[in-house]
């Protein structure tokens, strides 16, 4: 039975329309994940969480058989858990419903809310399963913190403050999470590509910093 709610999607009909690029379906509910976790309040490290969930699961098992967006609510319920930032199924079901169907009313503690927190709790088990619940990760987050700390020190005060680089690499980072770099590449080396893209965007360019001659990207 658990298997059969996750695969029929009775609750989401509709929403996934018979797109030839799965890239282009995964995009969208990544970009899903990270604007109903935004409005759950989550931080960047959990959102970061749900959607490598979502990926990972998504590496062995297809769009055909499983509903994208269930995977995709019970990746977020997940990650709350596994980040220490608890969430309660029913604002998962608020937040999502609201945001899958923004011209109809909230859901009613009927059945059919008890069906849909009946299969996200389920899909959850299958998840962990099929991930053989290692759903702990490396982000890169602390890995650019540290790199900005780093850059601030060696550029110009005035030129750091005027530029939005901090911003905007951040902001690279969790539009990173749309696609599946989180899966083929070391946090860090994701870490050091948002920042030089930030600094490429602004025109910003690092000189010296380090005897050996290096770039300061190499270095990092």
């Amino acid at each position: 039975m658990e298997t059969e709610t996750v695969h029929k999607g009775e609750h989401f009909k509709g929403l996934v329309s018979a797109e030839p690029d799965p890239a282009k379906t995964h995009f969208r509910v990544c970009r899903f994940i990270i604007e109903a976790g935004i409005k759950l309040g989550m931080h960047s490290v959990p959102i970061a969480t749900a959607c490598t969930i979502y990926h990972r699961f998504f590496q062995t098992c297809t769009l055909e058989v499983y509903e994208p967006y269930l995977v995709a609510m019970s990746a977020i319920y997940l990650a709350g858990k596994v980040e220490e930032q608890h969430l309660r199924t029913r604002d998962i079901i608020n937040v999502c419903h609201r945001y899958l169907n923004s011209k109809s009313d909230p859901l009613e503690l009927d059945t059919h809310f008890w069906d849909l927190r009946d299969s996200i709790v389920q899909c959850e088990l299958l998840v962990l399963r099929v991930l053989n619940f290692q759903v702990s990760f490396q982000h890169p987050h602390k890995f650019l913190l540290h790199y900005l700390i780093s850059l601030k020190n060696l550029m110009n005060r005035h030129a750091w403050a005027r530029t939005p680089i901090t911003v905007t690499a951040w902001a690279l980072l969790r539009d990173s999470y749309h696609g599946t770099l989180c899966l083929r590449y070391p946090p860090q080396h994701i870490a050091v590509a948002v920042l030089y893209l930030a600094l490429q965007t602004y025109g910003v360019d690092v000189l010296g910093g380090t005897e050996s001659g290096k770039r300061w990207w190499q270095v990092m």
